[in-house]
């Protein structure tokens, strides 16, 4: 076993940072300690916070943290920021909203930033929560990014998903069409004493007479002020409610299973573009590369023929020892 893969497993925090930074910055023993951990992770319950920016995420997070350790929980937090596109720097605000937490030695808080992945979460978003669910806390909490439609890739990395919404903040009817609401498990509408809560509340409630009238699960709504701590053991009660049906209809099962193979093919792709960043200084590709710049070959035969170089392709030999 990976020496990191033992020390996460004896609770040793300083061990799952390192291991976290393996998986971010594409450590030869990435793979192996993924591997050596995946049959220690606890049945931790995994909760995806998303909404745009500005809509109290970090601080519901804060508070809902709070809670969940008066409870005697543990908790993980990872909270993924967007990398600037310039810079290639992120700015982790989070460190400064989950402060509070940070000398709480029952709370882990990794923030990461996106690196330009698409989707909300950062790459290594997933395999981080791997590594937090074997290092044994109860409950993990995912923080996306915030950035709109974009942030779909939560449904496939968490047992729950909450959407976090602001009174005023839109048009509830257009917030459903972009099809960030149709992932939410639970509606959150935060900053509750704002005008207009009980008219959003309505909205949705309406929209969900139109689009969940017949789901097994209708999407809950909430409402909180973190700032006052308003509302937030109703959050954890209907999440815990949310986590009941999951296991009572083996919806939870399929999830797991829907992200153990969302997680395969994710190291199938990084590891086929891995393969395909080594191979560009290849002759092959060279000279590919060469063909399509003189006009003597189109980039979409070039491709074939090198995907099929590449991966030795062949037609099955019929012939028989015969001839």
């Amino acid at each position: 076993m990976h020496p990191l893969a033992e020390r996460i497993i004896q609770k040793d925090v300083r061990a799952l940072a390192r291991a976290i930074s393996y998986v971010e910055d594409q450590h030869p023993d990435r793979l192996a300690l993924l591997k050596d951990v995946h049959a220690y992770q606890k049945q931790s319950y995994i909760i995806g916070i998303t909404g745009r920016p500005g809509a109290g995420k970090s601080s519901l997070v804060s508070e809902l943290v709070a809670f969940l350790r008066r409870q005697n929980l543990t908790v993980g937090i990872v909270a993924v920021d967007p990398t600037s596109p310039f810079t290639g720097g992120a700015i982790l605000g989070d460190r400064v909203r989950m402060s509070p937490h940070y000398t709480d030695p029952g709370v882990y808080i990794r923030s990461m930033g996106t690196r330009g992945s698409l989707g909300g979460l950062a790459r290594a978003t997933k395999e981080a929560v791997r590594l937090i669910a074997a290092f044994g806390k109860d409950v993990i909490i995912i923080e996306t990014v915030g950035v709109g439609q974009s942030e779909l890739d939560i449904m496939h990395a968490a047992d729950s998903v909450a959407l976090v919404l602001n009174p005023g903040a839109g048009d509830v009817v257009q917030a459903f069409k972009a099809g960030i609401m149709e992932i939410a498990d639970l509606y959150v509408i935060n900053k509750a004493d704002l005008p207009g809560a009980e008219k959003m509340k309505a909205e949705i409630e309406h929209m969900l007479d139109l689009v969940k009238h017949d789901a097994p699960w209708r999407p809950p709504i909430v409402k909180t002020v973190s700032t006052k701590k308003e509302g937030i053991a109703e959050l954890w009660q209907t999440l815990a409610d949310h986590r009941r049906y999951l296991v009572r209809s083996g919806e939870g099962q399929r999830r797991q299973n829907l992200r153990a193979v969302a997680e395969m093919l994710d190291v199938l792709k990084h590891q086929w573009q891995v393969f395909i960043k080594a191979k560009q200084q290849a002759p092959e590709f060279l000279r590919a590369k060469e063909e399509i710049a003189a006009g003597q070959k189109d980039p979409y035969t070039a491709a074939e023929e090198l995907f099929s170089a590449w991966l030795k392709l062949k037609e099955p030999d019929h012939t028989t020892p015969d001839g």
